[in-house]
């Protein structure tokens, strides 16, 4: 640890424990409880059951999970795409040809996200492209919303990245293109499956730019966790909310394994 005395660590940890667990740890472990509970009385559910659960194969809820992760995937992968392409094109730029660059990526992170949903709700409601109350349109707004967060994983990437190797490729003869997916990419292959995993997180857990687009056919499990808890249907919103944290934190496992494995080749 950077802290080498022993009373500074115990009260780093004491710090630690003292804002961690009531702030974060404590209120994840209450929706936790209230998933498995029937009542709540009391400081915490109680009333064991797994019926939370076994009501949402029933639902609605499985499908919204499933629109949540078609959103959650595509929104990733375009995301990567022109995040890559942004970051390369501001790394050949100059420094304020870069910096314009990253601010204009940065904007939509900048201001509330129910801003990013009205400004998208008014420029695609009429021809030509008319894409209101779409599943298109959603996919756009959380491809727009964690596009700046690709953008800056793969700037920062490059930063570290040791430019050698894209010359001694350059003056063997290789083509940009060449060079480009054969050597440059794989080299960054560990910061773009951090970015997806990102992105994927981020898309999963959106809400408010979401509620202002999202039609009826294509509702993801944020909205519908939203909507039970707002009719009072807590116990079984915490369900859902359980649902969309594991399924999250499984995609994420599985992306830091293959990163693993890729930073190790």
């Amino acid at each position: 640890m950077l802290v080498r005395s022993r009373t500074a660590r115990w009260a780093v940890w004491a710090v630690f424990a003292v804002l961690v667990l009531p702030l974060f740890l404590l209120p994840l472990g209450v929706i936790a409880a209230a998933a498995f509970a029937t009542n709540w009385s009391g400081v915490l559910p109680s009333g064991p059951t797994l019926d939370n659960f076994a009501g949402m194969s029933r639902g609605d809820t499985l499908e919204a999970l499933r629109v949540s992760m078609v959103t959650a995937a595509t929104a990733s992968v375009l995301a990567l795409v022109v995040g890559v392409w942004s970051a390369l094109t501001a790394h050949a730029l100059g420094r304020r040809g870069r910096a314009v660059l990253d601010a204009l990526f940065m904007l939509p992170v900048a201001v509330p996200t129910v801003v990013v949903g009205l400004a998208l709700l008014v420029a695609f409601s009429r021809p030509p492209l008319l894409l209101n109350g779409t599943q298109t349109i959603v996919i756009v707004a959380h491809t727009v919303l964690v596009t700046a967060f690709a953008h800056q994983s793969v700037s920062a990437a490059l930063d570290r990245l040791d430019p050698v190797y894209a010359q001694v490729a350059s003056s063997l003869g290789a083509r940009p293109a060449r060079v480009l997916f054969q050597v440059r990419l794989p080299l960054l292959l560990p910061s773009l499956r951090a970015a997806a995993g990102l992105c994927f997180a981020l898309s999963m857990g959106e809400l408010s730019a979401t509620m202002m687009l999202y039609p009826p056919d294509w509702t993801p499990l944020p909205v519908r966790i939203f909507a039970a808890t707002d009719r009072g249907a807590l116990f079984s919103g915490a369900a859902a909310a359980i649902v969309l944290m594991a399924t999250t934190l499984l995609v994420l496992l599985a992306l830091s394994r293959v990163r693993t494995r890729a930073a190790h080749r």
